[in-house]
């Protein structure tokens, strides 16, 4: 028995064109699911061996990927880095600072003197260190003597030093006692503590949101069977994701929030993406009676079809993150890409096969309420009747409710993270306040100022008069004094304290200040630098950034739906609840409300490389939820031609699947907000949030509302855009 789809809109073919024996030539996408249908050992052998090929390399993710590539290529004080690197012994922003304090008298002394030589030992035993230079009197050795820095220099990349500062760190800190406390601290330290704290957070994250995911999908499909297929598939997605970028890592490096981000976003992606193919399946075979293989077309030619778009859609956006010119963004985006790309494929081919292999056995382990598989839904049926007699009501509700939400985003402020993103006891942050106390507030950030030797004086002179530098060393000349061609090098490098902290926004002022005043020839730099540079590339990439999301978002569902005022509106209202959790974010973030709850130190702004990133994440998953209600509406729409239908039709078939999606989303990133260091906790409630009131107020209330009002101006296409546009429909067969 064929569905009323299939009676409606397939042709009767010929055998030819009917090589699957479902009575009519299914869509491209029908034909791929048949196909594998047909080719079942040889697609089941290729995703064993990607599994298995890839999935050997997984487990090397975490060690294997770096932490650094938070720098604006090009910028000043990348320049100075590398500079630093090469003709200054590695006295660079990525060198490693060994604090060594003392709490019974002079440092240099005693049980302090044989520390200072244990560590000086251990530093110039490891060959990716340059020179390993002895505290310096009025420098590195603080005026009481308790408190002594030993510099030990890059003499590798910065991701390198990362993974020196993984190898060193116990050994350095296991010489504390009898009085001595040692604590490795710097950019490399920070970042490797912070990787530390990360996976930790992210190992426990994952095991509250498994359970919780598992017990949502239960209650969504009324059988143990189908609620596991989605995590099954997400899960080969991801170890495939993981060990592509162990291999990827090889050639191009790539930062380990790439499979952090890749993790959350492809778990919560890929239940997103199986939930709407299972439902589909379940209803054809329960509700319409179909046979396995007319229900596997059915599916794919519909929901595969949504979940192809709603895929490009999210890799569209991602890439445009690629337009800010930092190696750790790139890294970031190219990585959820990858685990997008990998769950996008086992939804497409392997999903299939395993439904048509399990079939009615994927109700096995059923509950009483498991025939809610038959596609519609009654519940979501009256309320989209309830919508379609009062639209201004629920509409206005709603839009007030966001515009309220989204309100404070006016008074956002944005700021390179402070080392409050660590945890207390981290080692970094302890000598990071040591070297405060001991040296003044500006110390943690020195300035690194790189410039001719004939500009020496002047630049000390600029720096001495600055008030914004408590104090200056002396220039330190390039060493070797010539570079790789035998050119004489001629610079010079002077260190100068600031007076404030590295976070305060006053040292933006002080940088910008010198920029102005100092020689042609000198350049600034240093960590501290290194993020104020990042961030104002971050300012300047943001609009750009938004405005190519929105153009190419808003193209894309021109495309797949054919109709331009649904097509604005739907990114128009994606816009909104993107705007709402940013207004949420500036008052749990820069204001602190709910810090205590969340377990976090507030900062007084958001990490500046949240809006950029988090824009183009939670505009891609808001344009998921639209592409899967339109083409649900579209697809009623082709087969009725009655406004109303389309309206009523998307919220009862797909609105149970939308506000199953939305929670399986809003309860895997919240359990990434409750632990671990303040990044990730932004990345939940940011993201937890928007999906939050996307899902439930935009795409089950906003924007039916806005189907009820445009009615059949919704679909309408000029004719000119319709010879312009490919072929697009919804409508099975």
């Amino acid at each position: 028995m064929t569905s009323t789809a299939t009676r409606r809109h397939a042709q009767p073919a010929p055998d030819d064109a009917d090589p699957y024996g479902i009575g009519y030539r299914p869509g491209p996408l029908g034909r791929l699911g048949l196909w594998v249908t047909h080719h079942r050992k040889a697609t089941a052998l290729v995703w064993l061996l990607l599994v298995i090929g890839l999935g050997a390399f997984a487990p090397k993710v975490e060690a294997n990927l770096s932490g650094a590539g938070w720098q604006a290529d090009g910028s000043e004080s990348v320049a100075v880095r590398e500079l630093a690197t090469d003709s200054f012994g590695g006295n660079a922003s990525s060198a490693i600072q060994v604090v060594i304090h003392s709490t019974d008298g002079p440092v240099t002394k005693g049980s302090g003197a044989a520390v200072i030589d244990e560590v000086t030992t251990i530093l110039e035993d490891e060959p990716r260190i340059a020179d390993v230079i002895a505290p310096q009197p009025g420098a590195t050795l603080s005026q009481d003597g308790e408190t002594a820095v030993i510099l030990a220099g890059a003499g590798a990349d910065p991701n390198e030093m990362v993974r020196v500062a993984d190898d060193l760190k116990g050994e350095l800190e296991a010489l504390s006692g009898n009085g001595i406390e040692v604590n490795p601290t710097g950019a490399s330290l920070l970042w490797s503590d912070f990787n530390e704290a990360n996976l930790d957070a992210m190992l426990k994250s994952e095991m509250m949101s498994w359970p919780v995911t598992v017990a949502i999908l239960v209650l969504a499909f009324g059988a143990l069977v189908a609620a596991g297929l989605p995590l099954i598939l997400t899960l080969a997605g991801l170890v495939a994701s993981a060990g592509s970028l162990v291999l990827i890592n090889e050639l191009i490096p790539v930062s380990i929030w790439a499979m952090n981000f890749a993790m959350m976003f492809a778990l919560a992606l890929g239940i997103d993406y199986a939930l709407f193919l299972v439902v589909r399946f379940r209803a054809a075979r329960m509700g319409h009676h179909e046979t396995p293989r007319q229900a596997i077309a059915e599916t794919m030619d519909t929901a595969g079809k949504a979940v192809l778009l709603s895929g490009a859609t999210v890799l569209v956006s991602l890439t445009a993150v690629m337009l800010v010119p930092s190696p750790a963004f790139r890294s970031m985006a190219g990585g959820i890409m990858l685990a997008v790309v990998f769950v996008l494929a086992a939804t497409l081919t392997l999903l299939p096969l395993v439904l048509f292999k399990l079939d009615d056995r994927i109700n096995k382990g059923a509950l009483k309420w498991v025939h809610t598989g038959e596609h519609r839904s009654p519940k979501f049926a009256a309320w989209g009747e309830r919508l379609w007699k009062r639209p201004l009501a629920f509409g206005l509700a709603s839009l007030i409710v966001l515009l309220a939400l989204a309100a404070p985003v006016l008074g956002l402020k944005t700021a390179m993270p402070s080392i409050q993103v660590l945890p207390d006891d981290a080692s970094a942050r302890v000598g990071y306040n040591q070297v405060k106390d001991a040296f003044g507030d500006g110390a943690p950030g020195t300035l690194q100022i790189i410039a001719d030797a004939s500009d020496a004086e002047a630049t000390t002179e600029v720096l001495t008069d600055d008030p914004g530098i408590a104090g200056a060393m002396p220039a330190q000349p390039a060493q070797p004094a010539t570079d790789d061609t035998g050119a004489d090098t001629d610079l010079v490098l002077i260190q100068a304290v600031p007076t404030v902290d590295p976070s305060d926004p006053e040292l933006a002022d002080t940088v910008d200040r010198l920029r102005a005043d100092l020689p042609d020839s000198a350049i600034v730099g240093g960590a501290a630098v290194e993020n104020l540079d990042l961030k104002t590339q971050l300012d300047d990439s943001t609009p750009l950034v938004i405005g190519v999301v929105l153009g190419l978002g808003f193209l894309l569902l021109l495309i797949a739906l054919q109709a331009p005022l649904i097509s604005l509106l739907g990114t128009l209202a994606s816009l909104l609840s993107t705007a709402a959790a940013f207004g949420v974010a500036r008052l749990v973030f820069q204001d602190g409300i709910g810090a205590d709850l969340f377990g976090f130190e507030s900062q007084g702004f958001l990490d500046a490389w949240a809006p950029v990133f988090f824009f183009a994440m939670i505009f891609a998953i808001a344009m998921d939820y639209t592409v899967f209600l339109l083409a649900s509406a579209k697809e009623h729409y082709e087969k009725s031609g009655d406004p109303k239908e389309a309206m009523v039709g998307s919220l009862a078939h797909s609105g149970r699947v939308i506000f199953a999606a939305g929670a399986v989303m809003v309860a895997v990133f919240f359990t990434f907000a409750l632990s671990g260091p303040l990044p990730p906790k932004e990345m939940g409630i940011v993201l937890g949030v928007a999906v939050l009131l996307d899902a439930f107020l935009v795409r089950l209330v906003l924007l039916p509302v806005l189907l009820r009002l445009t009615g059949k101006a919704a679909w309408w296409t000029p004719r000119w855009l319709t010879r312009v546009l490919p072929n697009i429909t919804f409508s099975h067969g």
